[in-house]
């Protein structure tokens, strides 16, 4: 693997290197966020060791330029151990996993190659259909720079659809998205939720993203009814 470490302690991003090296892999070191975030562009490497605590740009906001950049290696960000709200804003800006210090390299190499089975596929922070967007972090959504209002399982639903643009989905697909086991498949609240994202979505903007497909449920339009 060609790997990215991410590092400004100089004995730590030198025990990395070379327990990695010894592993076989390349690896590149980047001191800043701002090196991170043009090396990362620059190659293609397989996987990014990112400290949270960097000078410049801390590990969220290069984890977040690097996404936006349509970079999509696996990102293993290291964060200090009782830095729980920091995980979650490194989770939710697009890092993959995160190992908190003290770590085992074992483990290190373990998470590294696990991350690296799910490949560099895309996994947008933000869900984005033609002009609209959605933010499973912040539960927000707008329409353009229009935000809207959505209940909890109006967002879980609209959520379900973004995930999935173009594909026809039927309504026991939708049930098992967006509801528990509580609801049987005969139950019409699909419908009657698909009417409120209308509602919300479609309709005050004089748009007809989500399509009913006769026989099999709906659809939201890949250009989200641009």
């Amino acid at each position: 693997m060609r790997i990215l470490v991410v590092e400004d302690e100089l004995k730590m991003a030198s025990l990395l290197r070379r327990g990695l090296v010894e592993e076989g892999h390349a690896v590149d070191l980047a001191r800043t966020g701002d090196d991170a975030v043009w090396m990362a562009q620059a190659a293609e490497y397989d996987a990014i060791v990112l400290d949270l605590m960097l000078p410049g740009l801390d590990g969220v906001e290069v984890c977040r330029r690097v996404r936006e950049s349509g970079v999509w290696a696996p990102v293993l960000m290291l964060t200090a151990r009782d830095a729980v709200e920091d995980r979650v804003a490194g989770l939710d800006a697009g890092a993959d996993d995160y190992l908190p210090k003290p770590f085992s390299f074992a483990e290190l190499l373990a998470r590294l190659r696990a991350l690296v089975r799910r490949g560099a596929t895309e996994r947008p922070a933000v869900l984005e259909v033609g002009d609209l967007r959605l933010d499973p972090a912040t539960r927000d959504a707008w329409r353009g720079e229009t935000k809207i209002q959505l209940s909890a399982k109006e967002f879980a639903l609209l959520e379900t659809f973004m995930r999935r643009p173009g594909q026809v989905l039927s309504r026991y697909q939708l049930l098992e998205h967006a509801w528990d086991y509580g609801y049987e498949n005969r139950s019409n609240v699909v419908d009657v939720y698909v009417r409120y994202l209308r509602d919300k979505i479609d309709r005050p903007f004089g748009r007809d993203s989500l399509e009913t497909v006769r026989g099999a449920g709906y659809r939201l339009r890949r250009d989200g009814g641009s």
